[in-house]
């Protein structure tokens, strides 16, 4: 399984190769194109079946348009071939990832979990929180996916995010400025 692969799909397939891999899925945390910019390459390349939230499909879908506005060129990520929600497993060997739908960066946004360790995309970051500036955005929101979904998880589980080093719930329940006390807003 290849999760947000966000550029240079050459180097990844690269890695898949010489690891002697064969990826069935490709999923996307969320739409927004620094996570899903190789989507049509590893697709292409691989067949794996792609995978994201039906709420952000059309970030994926229109995310030429979106990188431009940045000076980025990507290419358009082609449609999912299944949408991921709340409650569902991606089984792939022995490996089974339970999907936590984890809006508040994006509508779409979802976590996996398995095993003491969580793909959170950028949900939450070592000492931080995703950005809620963008269009979808919701900062109460993102606070409430954080604090009701990933916290309960347990302090012993590790934090891989979309950006920046790993972490653990534990130390962003106590550590991390938007968790702790009041707080910092944007709003």
């Amino acid at each position: 399984m290849v999760i947000d692969p966000g550029g240079n799909g050459q180097k990844v397939l690269k890695t898949i190769e010489v690891l002697g891999l064969t990826p069935i899925f490709i999923v996307n945390t969320h739409g927004h194109f620094d996570h899903t910019a190789a989507n049509a390459y590893l697709k292409r390349a691989t067949g794996a079946e792609l995978l994201i939230h039906r709420a952000d499909e059309p970030l994926i879908l229109g995310q030429s348009r979106n990188a431009a506005f940045w000076g980025i060129e990507v290419e358009d990520s082609p449609p999912a071939d299944r949408y991921i929600d709340e409650g569902d497993l991606i089984v792939i060997g022995d490996i089974t990832l339970q999907v936590i739908h984890t809006p508040g960066h994006t509508p779409g946004g979802v976590s996996l979990f398995t095993d003491r360790m969580v793909f959170v995309g950028d949900t939450l970051f070592q000492g931080s929180i995703g950005r809620t500036d963008f269009p979808g955005g919701d900062y109460r929101q993102l606070i409430s996916s954080i604090k009701e979904k990933l916290l309960p998880l347990g302090d012993d589980v590790i934090v891989y995010p979309g950006h920046g080093p790993q972490t653990t719930i534990g130390q962003e329940r106590q550590t991390n400025p938007f968790l702790v006390g009041g707080g910092f807003h944007w709003f």
